[in-house]
Order: C-alpha cells, then structure tokens, then sequence
C-alpha cells in the first residue's frame, strides 16, 4: 500500500547573525513536503525555496546525511534531533509529521555551543577535550604490534566497542537542563580506559579531559538521564559512572 502524502507546514525557524547579535524567531511556509524526504532534504527545499526569491538561505550542518558524523545538531519541536529515537536529525523523516503541523527548528543551545549563524553552532570545545586527551601516544613507525596479539577481555571489547559509537553531535548537552557533556566525556575516557593500548594514559587522560571539560563551562551532571534517551547511538549512562571511578582513581594517587 501507498502511504505516501505530501504536507504542507509551517516552520518555525530561529534566524541569528552570529553570536554578538540578537537572534529571532521567523516563520516560513512550505508545501509540497513528500512524506518520504528527509528532514535535511526538507530544509534544502525551504532555502531553494528562499534563494528564488532573493532571500538568504537558513544555515544548518550536514556533511555525511547518514547518521555517521554527528554534525545535523538540530533541535527540533522541543527536542533534540526531533520526535523520533535513536537517530541523527539527517535520519529523521518527514513522515514523523502531519499535514498542517507546525515544527519549531532550533540551534543547540549551551554556552559552551555559541552560535555561529541561524542553526550552526560552534563545537569547537569538543574538539578541545579530545585534544587534552582523547588519544593514545604509540609509536607508528612500524614497529607497532598486530592488534589481535593483544587479548582483550570480550566484554571490555564490546563496552569498548560501544563507548566509540559516540558521534560527538552534542545531543547529549542539548537534552541536558544544566548543559552537561559527561556522557560524552564519559564515553571517551571509557573507549580508551576498557582497553589495554588505553590504559598507560588512562590517568593522565581523564583528568585532563575532566578540567577540559570544565574549562569549556560545561554544567554539572545530576543524572537526570535525558543524555541517554536522546543520544542517537544510546551511549549508556554506565560511562559516567566508569568515568568517576576513573577520575577519582586517579585524583587519589596524584
């Protein structure tokens, strides 16, 4: 059966300069909207829209449009990358809307995200904590030994495995009231502490990563939980906690 439709919506879209000036809400009409787009694509016919009538396009991020980068940070009706779970905004289809529906589009907001224009937002400070950090410091001159002679316990293997499908979009600060980012810091440090190339730094790694973190002007986390049901790779809650325990781990033997 066809369930095909096409929509017609408003849209309500933050617009701002940059982050010295003051943004504002403006509304858009689109109609048209086949149900099977995406809600990226449903945006690039918004700004074809606009640029035919000589009027400046909305900026937002995309780069891969297949859940892999991490760059679509949209909030979306209140949430998020919108309605849907366990997605990217550029894997969020229109199909998720109804006909005469009115869809509220906003940038990340956090201070540590400062606004570059309309939907882009700087997140420059992940790269920041990663760089105090996230990395292990091995010679690559080829004398690097076969990863699989190096046994790994598998359920540290696949704690591992699932702390790196981190994206680094930002959700998880998004969804969080006090603008938290330790689920992604937390998933960093796991990535890295579960295994064993990760553990002759893992000491030095999370406090730096940790007064990174702060030093940015991330909140606190008070575990609320909203990081995790928001996250599009459902990274676990269980690394903040392992991420404490490192951080306490090593603060004590400082």
């Amino acid at each position: 059966m066809n369930t095909k439709q096409n929509l017609n919506l408003t849209l309500k879209i933050w617009r701002q300069k940059n982050n010295r000036t003051k943004g504002r809400f403006e509304i858009y009409k689109i109609s048209d909207v086949s149900t099977e787009s995406s809600f990226l694509e449903m945006m690039d016919m918004l700004n074809a829209n606009l640029i035919d009538q000589n009027l400046e396009p909305i900026a937002f991020d995309h780069d891969c449009r297949e859940g892999i980068c991490g760059m679509c940070s949209l909030y979306i009706n209140g949430r998020a990358h919108g309605p849907d779970t366990g997605i990217a905004t550029c894997q969020l289809h229109m199909r998720m809307f109804h006909d005469g529906q009115t869809i509220v589009i906003e940038p990340f907001r956090s201070t540590a995200f400062p606004v570059i224009k309309d939907l882009i937002v700087d997140r420059s400070s992940f790269d920041r904590i990663m760089a105090a950090g996230g990395f292990i410091s091995v010679n690559t001159s080829g004398n690097t030994l076969d990863a699989n002679s190096i046994l790994v316990d598998k359920e540290d293997a696949d704690k591992a495995m699932d702390a790196a499908a981190c994206i680094s979009g930002g959700a998880c600060v998004a969804c969080c009231p006090n603008g938290a980012a330790m689920l992604f810091v937390g998933a960093k440090v796991s990535h890295l502490a579960l295994l064993p190339q990760g553990k002759v730094e893992a000491k030095r790694r999370v406090l730096n990563m940790v007064k990174a973190m702060d030093d940015e002007g991330f909140g606190n986390c008070s575990v609320i939980g909203a990081c995790e049901v928001e996250c599009p790779k459902h990274i676990s809650l269980d690394n903040i906690a392992r991420m404490n325990r490192e951080y306490m781990s090593a603060w004590l033997d400082k």
